[in-house]
């Protein structure tokens, strides 16, 4: 008989568990980048997702000790988009012992089943805006905030359980330093010229509620086609996001593109990394988690490229040299060291770009795996 027992999360004391358990997993690793325990409580009990989708959280005990935790979850839009009957898993953290992941990813497993799904794949948020891919490649190096972190372990778990790679994701290291290279200038130069592009104020958007929403319409529809598992967004789900990060944005480290018409063609979105203060804030903002991330949004060794993008009928037309160019500029001047792309799916050819540059290196990959049941 195991020694071990799943116990759904039907308690706010459940609740505090399964929120704090990877920071007990995770106290000896220095890669490891808490996020905050009031964010993560949101997004598992009342964020705009929630609204669609289903979940159910489990722990996994040993005698009273958590040594494991899982989340089940079924979006149907994504479901009717793509005509499929998949669930996802996340927030899957465990302890180096495959009983536990095989008790886990079980349950999930199960409770897919009952909800009439034949597939499950993750680690996966409820839509794209969320945490996403196990990581496979690049354990040594501390990921930006908005990703995932795991020991090695866990792919040999999920492995062993039947899963398989679905898609990975590719983030890369560049020397922010370093001159782009001269073919881009010279491209980014003529665009804007031929098409009468020109920069927009980052902290003029900021201010107008009507512009922010043009600019998540954009993104939307940027997205919809070149992004791999993507869902459009609800209004919901765009005012909560952008009530979450728009805040931090500034002409000093991101870049819109607007054409003669005033309308979005392209998009730069950067903040200064703050995972490092992430960590010495240990998943509280106080009493001074606040202060070392104020900090961090004024420290630029670091830059987190966050979301790049075009409006999709600007895309394949080499705006992107544009965006590469002036986010250069912007890091030359702030004297930032290194710039950290966002995760890329290795078969959009948006991820080459980071081949042109002379000073790249793979930084992480993510994996999304995939099971039928």
């Amino acid at each position: 008989m195991s020694r071990y027992r799943i116990q759904e999360v039907t308690s706010e004391r459940d609740l505090r568990r399964f929120i704090t358990f990877p920071d007990e997993l995770y106290r000896d690793c220095p890669c490891y980048v808490p996020a905050l325990h009031a964010d993560q409580k949101k997004s598992l009990t009342s964020c705009a997702s929630l609204a669609y989708c289903s979940h159910k959280l489990w722990l996994a005990l040993d005698g009273d000790k958590v040594v494991g935790r899982i989340s089940g979850m079924v979006n149907p839009k994504y479901n009717e988009r793509y005509g499929t009957r998949r669930a996802r898993f996340g927030w899957f953290d465990v302890i180096d012992d495959f009983e536990v992941a095989s008790l886990l990813l079980g349950t999930a497993e199960d409770w897919a089943r009952a909800q009439g799904m034949d597939e499950i794949h993750g680690p996966l948020y409820y839509n794209t805006l969320g945490k996403q891919g196990m990581l496979v490649e690049g354990f040594d190096n501390l990921p930006v905030f908005n990703t995932l972190y795991n020991y090695p372990y866990y792919n040999d778990f999920v492995t062993r359980l039947g899963y398989e790679k679905e898609c990975d994701w590719l983030e890369y290291k560049m020397d922010a330093q370093q001159d782009i290279p001269e073919k881009m200038t010279r491209m980014a130069a003529l665009l804007m010229e031929r098409y009468h592009l020109h920069e927009g104020n980052v902290d003029t958007l900021k201010k107008d509620p009507e512009q922010v929403r043009k600019f998540f319409a954009a993104y939307n529809e940027s997205f919809a086609g070149a992004v791999y598992n993507f869902v459009p967004f609800t209004p919901e789900e765009i005012e909560e996001e952008a009530a979450g990060f728009i805040p931090y944005l500034s002409n000093r480290t991101s870049v819109i593109i607007l054409d003669e018409n005033e309308e979005l063609a392209a998009f730069g979105i950067t903040i200064p990394d703050i995972s490092r203060a992430l960590q010495k804030a240990r998943g509280r903002l106080f009493p001074t988690g606040w202060f070392h991330l104020l900090r961090a949004l004024h420290t630029y060794e670091y830059m987190d490229l966050m979301i790049n993008g075009a409006v999709p009928h600007w895309q394949n037309t080499g705006i992107s040299a544009i965006l590469h160019a002036k986010m250069s500029e912007r890091y030359r001047a702030l004297g930032a060291k290194w710039g950290l792309s966002n995760p890329q799916i290795e078969t959009n050819s948006a991820v080459n770009v980071w081949a042109k540059y002379g000073d790249n290196q793979l930084y992480m990959r993510r994996r999304c795996y995939v099971k039928n049941m």
